[in-house]
């Protein structure tokens, strides 16, 4: 080179040069709508590090991370056995994605997935979870011969177009079809689940054991009622625990929470990748394994470029062998039940509460129409602007003030969603119920900023923003 500079790619140099571009960069050439959103919202940081549950900005003030990734970070970020692994990995310069051999750590991998699913026999590895759900929709058309799937109202699988055939959320859908000519049932409804499974074109039915739009489980003994009206019928139960496995919800699978519920396919991811290589995994029985692979001729019928890579076979095997070794299924319940016990008994202090539900550390906060005349109007001006506007002023303050990072549920639902990193404690809970209680403290006493902050997201509302 001939202007003095070294020679090489420095990832270092280039961050400490151009770190601080990053709302620009996103502005100028990814999704313009991110940065212009995070920035109405007053979630415009710039983070320089992070580890387990907390970020920390240039200050050097912290931030606690009840999000974890939208679940990926499950055991918090930057793990030193998963890091270990990593290192160790690529230190090791295997011989990787050959395609014409079988390598060991997807087969060991697999393995140790399936010891936690012991009715279940074979594993397909891919990238992520909506390939995951991709995955058992083929594979569960192909094992039955028949091309309908039916699906939840309010289900979130995925955004390929697959997956987002069996989405239950019309904002997801809108502006991308025709999608696959699959039907939607209400969560827990089985009357219309076998009203639909008496055509004899379904295939399988997806089912998120606890939704995490709302964050809604289903209703016991849905999942083992259905499943019997799905066998009955020749069909199959598809489990989603993209979100909820991997000790989410303080089993190591949610569907794990009713007895006799077995899958005849599981989709996994988030948690899995140890926040660092993208994996998803199509957990299935034999037979249905063998109806897709039926001969040599289909050896490759259904495969994935990336998939089984040595880097996320590793990070999954890591992240396995922390989940034991540090008894994390265990500990997520623990702790999940007791922040979810101490919010709840906070829903007679404040009217704006109106139920907390959730397992484990999947924990659904939801607020509805208060009872005095001052709060009932505020709420109702909110309301008339769009649904959703009055959690948002609740998230808002716990991350501008409180300096928490959690999220709405869903589109139009007044709902928060915690869903931290598995190695929280009672410090993380201790700090999230003493912010929360402040937070609510100041919306029933009218607090001005937290209601000025709620009349600008009702301009932004009306303006379409």
């Amino acid at each position: 080179m001939t202007d003095g500079r070294t020679p090489g790619f420095d990832l270092g140099r280039l961050l400490a040069e151009r770190g601080g571009e990053g709302y620009e960069l996103h502005a100028r050439y990814l999704n313009h709508q991110l940065p212009r959103m995070l920035h109405t919202i007053g979630f415009d940081k710039v983070y320089e590090r992070a580890e387990g549950a907390y970020f920390w900005d240039a200050d050097g003030q912290d931030y606690l991370d009840m999000l974890a990734g939208f679940g990926v970070m499950g055991l918090g970020r930057h793990h030193p056995v998963v890091r270990k692994a990593l290192h160790d990995v690529l230190d090791a310069s295997l011989a990787d994605l050959t395609r014409f051999d079988c390598p060991p750590l997807p087969g060991l991998l697999a393995e140790k997935l399936l010891a936690y699913a012991p009715h279940l026999d074979r594993v397909f590895f891919g990238n992520s979870g909506t390939e995951a759900v991709e995955t058992a929709l083929k594979f569960a058309r192909r094992a039955t011969g028949r091309s309908r799937v039916l699906y939840c109202t309010h289900a979130f699988h995925g955004l390929t177009t697959g997956s987002l055939s069996v989405n239950g959320e019309d904002g997801f859908r809108d502006g991308f079809g025709p999608l696959l000519p699959d039907t939607a049932v209400p969560l827990g409804d089985l009357a219309a689940l076998e009203r639909e499974l008496k055509r004899g074109d379904v295939a399988g039915f997806v089912v998120e054991p606890i939704q995490g739009k709302g964050v809604h489980a289903a209703p016991p003994g849905f999942l083992r009622a259905a499943q019997e009206l799905l066998h009955r019928h020749k069909a199959l139960l598809i489990a989603d625990e993209v979100q909820t496995g991997i000790g989410r919800t303080g089993d190591f699978f949610a569907y794990q929470h009713e007895s006799g519920v077995e899958p005849d396919l599981v989709c996994v991811a988030k948690a899995l990748s140890g926040g660092y290589v993208p994996v998803g995994a199509t957990l299935g029985k034999e037979w249905i394994f063998k109806k897709v692979y039926s001969s040599m001729d289909r050896v490759l019928v259904h495969s994935a470029s990336f998939g089984s890579n040595a880097q996320a076979m590793a990070a999954g095997l890591a992240v396995l062998s922390v989940m034991e070794d540090e008894n994390i299924v265990a500990r997520a319940r623990e702790t999940g039940d007791g922040l979810r016990n101490r919010l709840a008994a906070l829903v007679d202090k404040y009217e704006l509460l109106h139920e907390v539900r959730g397992r484990g550390l999947m924990i659904g906060i939801e607020f509805g129409r208060p009872k005095s005349m001052a709060l009932r109007t505020r709420w109702a001006m909110l309301q008339a602007a769009r649904k959703g506007l009055f959690a948002q002023m609740v998230v808002a303050p716990l991350m501008q003030r409180h300096r928490i990072l959690t999220q709405v549920s869903g589109d139009h639902l007044e709902v928060i969603k915690l869903i931290p990193p598995l190695i929280i404690g009672e410090r993380e809970a201790d700090r999230f119920v003493d912010a929360f209680t402040a937070v609510m403290d100041d919306a029933h006493n009218g607090g001005g900023l937290m209601w000025e902050f709620g009349r600008t997201l009702v301009k932004q509302a009306v303006a379409g923003h």
